[in-house]
C-alpha cells in the first residue's frame, strides 16, 4: 500500500478545518499523554501508558514504579507546556538560554550518578541541570561500535552556530518547516550538548519548530524506536563520524533521516485526521494506534465504564444487555491489552483507550 505523502496529509488536515473546540481539546489531551509517555519511554522511563495518563490528566500516582519516574514524567509535561508557549512567540528568535532552561525544567535539579569500576571501586559524578556537558559523551550503537558526540570544549561554539543557523534559515525560508525540524534534530543530536536528556530535548524542539510554523505536533513512538535510531544511523554513515561535520550537516547530507522524519510527520498528521473525523463507533485509539472492534459489545462496555468507572458486573449487564459470562471475557481481554486498568479511586476500571468521537 502506498504511504501517505506529506502533501496528502496536509490536504486532509486542511479539509477537516475548522475544528470544533471539543475536537481541539480531545487532540490536545491525546497528544499530551502520547508525547510524554513515548518520549520518556524511549529513554527508559518505566511508567505504563495508563499510569502516564492518570498522572498527567488527574494528578494521581497509580500502580508501582520508581518515584523518580513519576517525577520525571511530571517535569516532562511542564517542559512540553513551556515549549508550546514559547512556540507561540513567533517574533522572538530561538536562544540557547531557552534550550538550557528547558533542560533544567526536564531534569529539575542536579543529580549524582554512581558507577562501579573494574576491581570493585565506585566512582560518581554530578549531572548538572541546565548546563552544557563537562565530560565527553558517546553511545554504543546497535552494531557494537562507539560513536562520539561533540567534545565539551566544542559544544558552546557548536550550539551557538546551531542557534544562529536556525534563526537565519527560518528567516530565509528556503527549507520547509519539516526539513528544518528534521535537520535541527539531527544537528542537535550530533552535538549532544548535555550529559542527559538530549533525546527528550531534541523531540521537544522538533515540535517547537512545527508548532511555530502552524503545523500539528507529532510523537516519535517508542514501539518504533529501532526505526528512529536506524534512520539516524544511516544519516551518520553519509555525514561521517566527525561531530563538527554532523553539527553542520545539510538537508541533502541527512537524506535518509529527513525522508524518515517527513514520512513520520505525514503519518502522525493522518492519524490525527482519522481520530477526529472517523464516524465509526467501533473505532477506538490507543497510543496512536487505531483499534477497530469486531463487535459493538466492546464499545458498549467501554462507554459505560467511561461514565461509571465503578460499575459492577451486575450494573454493566443491566446497562448493556450483555450476559455476565461475555462481560467477564470482554473485560478480561481489554485488561490484558491495557485498554482498561484498575481504577485508582477504588473498585472498578479506568478506561485508557479513547473513542474516535
Amino acid at each position: 500500500m502506498a504511504r501517505t505523502t506529506i502533501q496528502e496529509a496536509l490536504s486532509a488536515w486542511e479539509n477537516i478545518h475548522p475544528l470544533t473546540q471539543k475536537q481541539i481539546d480531545r487532540l490536545r489531551l491525546k497528544f499530551t499523554v502520547e508525547f510524554n509517555y513515548n518520549s520518556n519511554h524511549i529513554e527508559g522511563n518505566t511508567l505504563t501508558y495508563g499510569q502516564t495518563e492518570i498522572l498527567l490528566l488527574f494528578g494521581k500516582v497509580s500502580g508501582t514504579a520508581d518515584m523518580r519516574d513519576f517525577e520525571e514524567m511530571k517535569a516532562s509535561n511542564v517542559g512540553l507546556k513551556m515549549m508550546t508557549e514559547e512556540a507561540k512567540l513567533k517574533d522572538v528568535p530561538l536562544t540557547q538560554n531557552f534550550i538550557r532552561t528547558l533542560h533544567k525544567t526536564l531534569l529539575r535539579e542536579d543529580y549524582t550518578v554512581y558507577r562501579n569500576l573494574p576491581g570493585g571501586m565506585q566512582t560518581s559524578f554530578v549531572i548538572p541541570a541546565g548546563q552544557y556537558k563537562t565530560r565527553p559523551n558517546s553511545v554504543i550503537t546497535r552494531y557494537g561500535d562507539r560513536f562520539e558526540y561533540a567534545s565539551p570544549e566544542e559544544t558552546p561554539a557548536l550550539m551557538s552556530d546551531l542557534i544562529c543557523w536556525y534563526n537565519e534559515e527560518e528567516q530565509k525560508g528556503e527549507l520547509t518547516a519539516f526539513q528544518l525540524a528534521a535537520l535541527f534534530h539531527y544537528r542537535y543530536i550530533r552535538i549532544h550538548p548535555f550529559e542527559d536528556g538530549n533525546g527528550r530535548i531534541a523531540r521537544l524542539m522538533v515540535n517547537y519548530i512545527l508548532a511555530r510554523h502552524g503545523y500539528p505536533m507529532i510523537v516519535v513512538r517508542s514501539r518504533k524506536k529501532s526505526d528512529y535510531l536506524e534512520a539516524l544511523h544511516k544519516a551518520d554513515l553519509l555525514v561521517g563520524a566527525a561531530p563538527s561535520d554532523g553539527a553542520r550537516a545539510t538537508i541533502n547530507d541527512i537524506e535518509p533521516f529527513a525522508r524518515y522524519f517527513i514520512q513520520l510527520i505525514a503519518d502522525e498528521i493522518m492519524a490525527d485526521v482519522r481520530f477526529v473525523s472517523e464516524p465509526d463507533d467501533n473505532v477506538w485509539w490507543y497510543d496512536g494506534e487505531r483499534v477497530q472492534f469486531r463487535t459493538p459489545n466492546y464499545n458498549k462496555i467501554l462507554r459505560e465504564l467511561r461514565v461509571n468507572p465503578s460499575a459492577s458486573y451486575s450494573d454493566l449487564q443491566q446497562l448493556t444487555g450483555i450476559n455476565r459470562s461475555a462481560l467477564q471475557k470482554l473485560i478480561q481481554q481489554c485488561s490484558e491489552k491495557k485498554y482498561i486498568i484498575p481504577n485508582p479511586e477504588g473498585a472498578g476500571w479506568h478506561v485508557v483507550i479513547t473513542p474516535s468521537r
